[in-house]
């Protein structure tokens, strides 16, 4: 079964007393025993059969087995956020003592997560340019258990070779996480190239349309069921059932809307490297792009997220994005609409301004996620705002 084949049928689930078509909505808190025996059994895991929605339901159930399918992997988890889903990785898989080691560009609230959170509870980390092969190598200590990467990273665009990193990360016996929100199955397979746990906001691309937030774990099932209990389940991050069956009606969509967010992408990428007023364009598809030939390499098409860094810093960022109509000025990303953000006062806001320039997110940068417009529409509103700067 191929890919938009099973973003549409795989692990559907059909009522057969009602011959319902399309995965009702099982929008229940608890689920009815038809004795004592058959209660006790679920509990015991006698028995396979739903007990309560923060321990299991349809619709979460579905959405998880259909992308663990997507990702060519054995298990799948949804939760309630993004953040949900990097939190209960970070917190299953690594304990009081332990120690690992992140890319040194990654999303602000993942950043916030662990600064503020995760370190809290004993566990240490290094924060590295994980591309630098032979320093990243030297970074690994007697307790380094986990390494937890973007590729590409938010919101630079900055490309980790995951077939690389995988194999680096095993020598030392430690797991490799991939945040993979950016790309989508349908455009990188992080566990077919070694990773053994991939992350997803399902905010983002799989759900689509920008009325939903949730996260999606998938993986090794020994990773998996580690993560989910006792961890997920009694953190309680577990996600909605009708959250879960949005995001399943926008996954059917995913590869066509993909198609059409590269497509856009591309053609706004290359508008933007030959503007006057653009020092750089960060996007995996330009030929000018540093890692291009591992875009090609380990993608299947480069995404619809471009970073541009515009030669007036933040006072001509701010200008060209309060003089927008058609591109929303609004943080989040993988909507059909196009958005438009400024990431060092905004999605990185948080993260201590050092390290922020560290991971090359400077003042002038801007974060775009290029929709499914007509693409003549997107452009003419950049040209607009162009102007005013």
């Amino acid at each position: 079964m191929k890919f938009n084949t099973k973003a549409i049928h795989y692990g559907a689930v059909h009522d057969k007393q009602i011959g319902s078509h399309v995965t009702p909505i099982y929008q229940t808190s608890t689920f009815v025993f038809e004795d004592c025996a058959q209660g006790g059994d679920r509990f015991a895991g006698r028995d396979s059969g739903y007990k309560y929605t923060r321990l299991g339901n349809p619709n979460t159930d579905e959405i998880a087995t259909r992308m663990a399918a997507l990702d060519e992997t054995d298990a799948g988890l949804y939760t309630s956020t993004g953040m949900s889903a990097v939190s209960t990785v970070l917190l299953g898989l690594l304990k009081s003592g332990d120690h690992f080691i992140s890319s040194d560009c990654i999303y602000g609230g993942t950043v916030a997560l662990i600064n503020k959170v995760i370190t809290n509870y004993g566990i240490d980390f290094d924060t590295i340019k994980i591309n630098n092969y032979e320093l990243f190598k030297k970074s690994f200590k007697k307790n380094t258990k986990l390494v937890y990467i973007e590729t590409p990273a938010n919101p630079t665009m900055e490309l980790i070779d995951i077939k690389k990193v995988a194999e680096i990360t095993h020598e030392h016996g430690a797991i490799l996480v991939v945040d993979n929100t950016f790309m989508t199955p349908y455009l990188q397979k992080p566990i077919v190239l070694g990773a053994d746990v991939a992350i997803y906001s399902v905010t983002k691309y799989i759900n689509g349309h920008g009325d939903v937030v949730g996260g999606i774990i998938t993986g090794k099932k020994e990773y998996v069921n580690i993560i989910k209990n006792p961890y997920l389940l009694n953190l309680g991050g577990t996600g909605s059932p009708f959250d879960s069956w949005l995001v399943m009606r926008g996954l059917k969509t995913l590869g066509i809307r993909m198609d059409r967010h590269c497509a856009n992408a591309m053609i706004v990428a290359k508008y933007l490297e030959s503007h006057p007023m653009v020092k750089v364009v960060h996007y995996p598809g330009l030929e000018s792009f540093p890692q291009h030939e591992l875009a090609k390499e380990q993608m299947e098409g480069f995404g619809g997220m471009i970073a541009f860094e515009l030669k007036g810093g933040f006072e001509a960022a701010e200008k060209l994005l309060n003089n927008l109509e058609i591109i929303s000025l609004a943080v989040s990303l993988g909507g059909v609409d196009t958005l438009i953000q400024h990431p060092a006062s905004m999605t990185h806001a948080g993260v201590p301004k050092e390290e922020r320039l560290k991971g090359g997110v400077t003042d002038g940068l801007v974060r775009i996620s290029v929709g499914i417009e007509d693409v003549e529409d997107i452009i003419e509103d950049l040209e607009k705002g162009f102007a005013k700067v």
